[in-house]
């Protein structure tokens, strides 16, 4: 019957077309929600453009609004194809931000916790979504980077609609102007995996729990015929009701179901691929979805043949915006941000031309302080350039308990709890306390202002403990007149530090301070049962530059990093009554490339030196071991035992090869190669030649969400000495 009205419908329109210039019935298509699922779309609109189908409007809800708002504003299918085969399906469900967005200070914090909750007055909280889609929106922003301009969606290439639900009224919102990108986020604000958005002062999230379908806002405008393509659920049988969750679903999806009776008569042509089996979260299966899609859509050729127009074929004539000139930057009234402080993480000032990743960029710099709730933007058109018109939310969550877990062969087992507050004395400032608790007592306290662009500045003060064997060509150089072979020490350290700092070349840190240490080592290994051969104050004069691009702290695929420091240590209580002022100059540098899909090789070099004769052997270059947390100049070697090889000069070379064996898994080999000694850099003969001490390794290693966990087996050829090593966690 439903193919009879159209026939006579078609013949009505024909009839017309006689005596009317433009006889063409008006096509709408309508695309629902359904999460990942929704990627079936891409699939249908192949078919659709493969016979020239001509679109006159097109409304969507959540994925379905993303889809058609994209092919609305002039992409076609191929290209859609092509766009949602390259995202990072990863960052499209988490609140992604690059580790190259963050400060040193903010990859600290990300890089030690494995959980992080609000604590506001005395009560813990939970975020409010999984992600606040900024990943999502600067994707979309800058694939309608071409019609940024375009605030009324009758004017985009094919006008376009789409669904959203206020969150505090329930009422349905017609979303048909504004910022293009801005509004399909928002109609896919899928409760409680992405945070709502606000728009015109509306709090709003994704459009399906109101209107999944929404034929009826495109028959409100007049479209004659309409294509629908429906990638919802159907009610679950009893079998596959296991749990409350499903129950609940189920519960929401009666009327949901119950109004597409209507909804699907009353479409024209109604297009349901066979999706079942696949998620909403399934977008690492787009491939099939796609092609579940086109598989469908191919068998209503018939039905869609009459609206075929080759001539109107789309063809995709988007062109790719690959920069910007920002002519001014403009952004809401804010209470505790200045505006030196916002252009000083964006990293670009007006008048300024940059490219469409600087700009996203500089939007997730602002997202890594998480210092916003939210965060968006939108451009207005001005005489030589762009206005950038950001909006920020600041976060009302200003304090945090974070907590880590972790174990190693030197810090042994440890619980980390943190206490994170900001705006504490200043409004662009944050205090945070480490305390670890374990077989080591330990604590790190930071204190520090961040003024962008402005010199910063930061207090730090830090407690270091452990306890270990120091073999014995060690103990000769901190211990005099003994005979054992290896002593135990007590090691502790407690550091403060004042510094400045500043941004270099808008990529590496650059600062210097003052820093007050008091170093204690003992040992009951000795005769005396509470010798001490180390009780000194220490006052040194710092300055140091850092740069760090790696992708991951832990296995980094691509990226480079430098480090470098130099010391004058001017004063010290003593302890020995021999202390004469010295020097201390370090550096090392690290690069990481992928050479095959799955495998990486790293490279890092490094080395340091003493100037001045000196006596104080205690900040001295100590080689051994594995591990990632280090203290003054203690260094990891693979082949040693923590802790065995000394000197006041070094160089060092790592070659690591890591093979991702599946996701998030690791097989590595290791080798490194090292001069150690005292004074190796007085002639090129002493360091510039066969290294003396090399070592192996060859680990497992895989990412948790409370870190890597690892184990590592380490030889070397020179003493034919075997090693394991076991750690879990983030490094803190």
């Amino acid at each position: 019957m439903k193919k009879f009205f159209l026939f006579i419908s078609l013949l009505f329109f024909t009839q017309i077309s006689l005596g009317q210039e433009n006889p063409r019935p008006k096509v709408g298509l309508v695309l629902s929600g359904g999460g990942a699922k929704g990627l079936a779309h891409i699939g249908v609109l192949k078919v659709i453009d493969s016979l020239g189908i001509k679109v006159d409007y097109v409304a969507g809800t959540s994925m379905g609004a993303i889809v058609g708002g994209l092919y609305a504003s002039g992409y076609n299918a191929e290209q859609l194809d092509s766009i949602f085969s390259n995202v990072d399906v990863d960052a499209l469900l988490q609140d992604f931000t690059p580790r190259g967005s963050k400060s040193f200070y903010e990859k600290r914090n990300d890089e030690i916790y494995a959980l992080t909750l609000p604590f506001n007055k005395f009560k813990l909280g939970l975020p409010s979504g999984l992600s606040k889609g900024l990943y999502n929106f600067n994707l979309l922003s800058s694939l309608t980077q071409h019609v940024s301009h375009v605030r009324d969606f009758k004017q985009l290439p094919i006008p376009f609609l789409c669904i959203a639900t206020d969150a505090e009224t329930g009422e349905k919102v017609v979303l048909d102007s504004g910022v293009l990108a801005q509004n399909m986020i928002a109609s896919g604000a899928l409760p409680t995996l992405y945070s709502p958005v606000e728009i015109n002062g509306r709090v709003l999230i994704d459009g399906g729990v109101v209107d999944n379908y929404p034929i009826e806002e495109l028959k409100a405008r007049g479209i004659d015929v309409i294509i629908g393509v429906d990638v919802q659920d159907g009610l679950k049988t009893r079998e596959e009701l296991k749990g409350v969750t499903s129950v609940l679903a189920q519960i929401n999806n009666f009327s949901m179901i119950e109004k597409m009776e209507g909804k699907q008569k009353a479409t024209d042509i109604y297009i349901k691929p066979d999706i079942k089996g696949f998620t909403v979260v399934a977008f690492d299966k787009g491939k099939e979805i796609i092609g579940k899609g086109k598989e469908k859509a191919l068998e209503f050729v018939k039905e869609l043949t009459p609206f075929s127009n080759l001539g109107s074929r789309n063809n995709g004539n988007v062109i790719a915006q690959d920069s910007i000139y920002i002519k001014d930057i403009v952004f809401n009234k804010l209470d505790n941000f200045t505006r030196a402080y916002i252009i000083g993480k964006l990293k670009f000032k007006r008048n300024t031309k940059i490219s469409m990743t600087q700009l996203q960029k500089g939007v997730l710099n602002l997202n890594a302080t998480q210092n916003f709730s939210a965060i968006n933007y939108s451009f207005e058109k001005m005489q030589d350039g762009d206005k950038l018109i950001l909006h920020l939310k600041e976060n009302e969550n200003t304090a945090f308990l974070k907590f880590g877990l972790h174990y190693d062969d030197l810090f042994k087992s440890g619980i980390l709890l943190n206490y994170t507050k900001k705006r504490l004395l200043a409004k662009n400032d944050v205090a945070s306390l480490d305390l670890i608790l374990g077989d080591n007592i330990r604590y790190n306290f930071d204190y520090y202002v961040d003024n962008g662009f402005y010199w910063s500045f930061g207090f730090n003060s830090k407690l270091t403990t452990f306890n270990r064997n120091i073999t014995s060509n060690i103990a000769d150089n901190v211990v005099s007149n003994t005979t054992a072979n290896a002593i135990n020490v007590d090691f502790f350290d407690l550091s403060n530090q004042a510094y400045l700092q500043t941004i270099f070349a808008q990529k590496f840190s650059l600062g210097g301070g003052v820093e007050y240490k008091f170093l204690r080592l003992k040992s009951e290994t000795l005769e005396d049962t509470n010798y001490v051969f180390e009780r000194s104050n220490y006052l040194s004069i710092f300055g140091f530059m850092k740069y760090d691009s790696f992708d991951k702290k832990y296995f980094p695929r691509t990226g480079w990093n430098f480090n470098s420091e130099i010391r004058y240590y001017g004063y010290s209580s003593d302890y020995k009554g021999n202390f004469e002022r010295f020097s201390v100059a370090k550096a090392d540098f690290g690069f990481a490339q992928p050479v095959f899909k799955n495998m990486t090789f790293k490279l890092q070099t490094e080395g340091g030196f003493s100037v001045g004769e000196r006596s104080v052997s205690y900040f001295d270059f100590i080689l051994g071991g594995y591990g990632f947390q280090q203290v003054n100049n203690i260094k990891p070697f693979f082949g040693y035992d923590f802790l065995s090889l000394a000197g006041d000069s070094y160089v060092k070379l790592l070659l690591t090869a890591d093979y991702e064996i599946f996701k998030k898994h690791h097989l590595n080999f290791s080798a490194n190669f090292a001069n150690i000694g005292n004074k190796i850099f007085d002639t090129i003969d002493t360091w510039l030649v066969k290294p003396n001490y090399s070592g192996y390794s060859l680990g497992y290693g895989m990412e948790t969400v409370i870190g890597p966990v690892e184990i590592k087996h380490s030889w070397s050829p020179e003493t034919k000495d075997h090693h394991t090593w076991f750690s879990v966690g983030f490094w803190f």
